[in-house]
């Protein structure tokens, strides 16, 4: 499975990089696919239930599940998401980040701060001997922590989590990103959970759009999206999704 996230973690780098005003996000799901294919993998995403792209390009008040387009033009300012899932050998790694084309003005900045710094509260839960919802609790707490940081509150967004994954993309149990701790599965050496914070500068809740794949914020705020693929470790929480420097 690190194998399969290391091939996920150059993907994001290289669109990240490609990422400029005036490409579009179908150029960036070319991008992605083509590292993907060169390291030998499969693109999780493409085809799995219909969807059509190697990436989930959700820009600004997209919250997840974006289709790239061609149609789809990047501009300065622009708050990008990208998830990315790849296939090695049979294994899954699966991981997203949000980053700005050009500039973010910085409640937008912020936004992606505190997004980052609530996957990375969670990622400190996986622990032999933990419980599930310690995870979604250690979430939530980084969540409140940039909140009195940025002084600003932050919606989590409701409904949607992080995952198993391991043989297959999406797998049990369910990892809610908020909720008290102390419940649900223990978290062994071997456990491996997609980790996936998504917060928004307005509500929690979204709505899907006619495709029936994009979310968006339901009030049109902004939006911010980091997953990691994390495994439970004598030595203490190993990220499998690491990306280049």
């Amino acid at each position: 499975m690190a194998a399969a996230g290391a091939i996920v973690g150059a993907a994001l780098v290289a669109v990240r990089d490609a990422a400029k005003p005036g490409v579009s996000t179908l150029e960036l799901d070319e991008v992605a696919e083509s590292v993907i294919r060169d390291a030998g993998a499969v693109p999780s995403f493409k085809g799995y239930h219909g969807f059509t792209g190697s990436i989930c390009s959700s820009v600004n008040d997209r919250v997840v599940h974006g289709i790239p387009s061609a149609e789809d033009i990047l501009a300065e300012g622009d708050l990008v998401s990208i998830d990315c899932g790849a296939i090695l050998d049979g294994w899954h790694g699966d991981s997203a980040w949000t980053f700005g084309v050009g500039e973010l003005i910085e409640a937008d900045q912020h936004l992606s701060e505190a997004t980052r710094l609530s996957m990375e509260a969670g990622i400190a839960a996986m622990l032999p001997g933990n419980r599930l919802t310690d995870i979604s609790h250690a979430i939530e707490l980084g969540t409140r922590a940039a909140e009195a940081k940025h002084d600003r509150k932050y919606g989590i967004v409701d409904g949607y989590g992080g995952h198993g994954i391991g043989r297959e993309m999406h797998m049990e149990p369910f990892l809610a990103n908020e909720g008290a701790p102390g419940k649900g599965p223990e978290l062994v050496i071997g456990s491996v959970l997609a980790i996936e914070p998504m917060l928004t500068l307005g509500t929690t809740d979204t709505v899907v759009l006619e495709d029936d794949w994009t979310v968006v914020t339901a009030d049109g705020t902004r939006a911010a999206h980091w997953e990691h693929t994390v495994a439970v470790t004598e030595d203490g929480p190993r990220i499998l999704t690491v990306r280049p420097e």
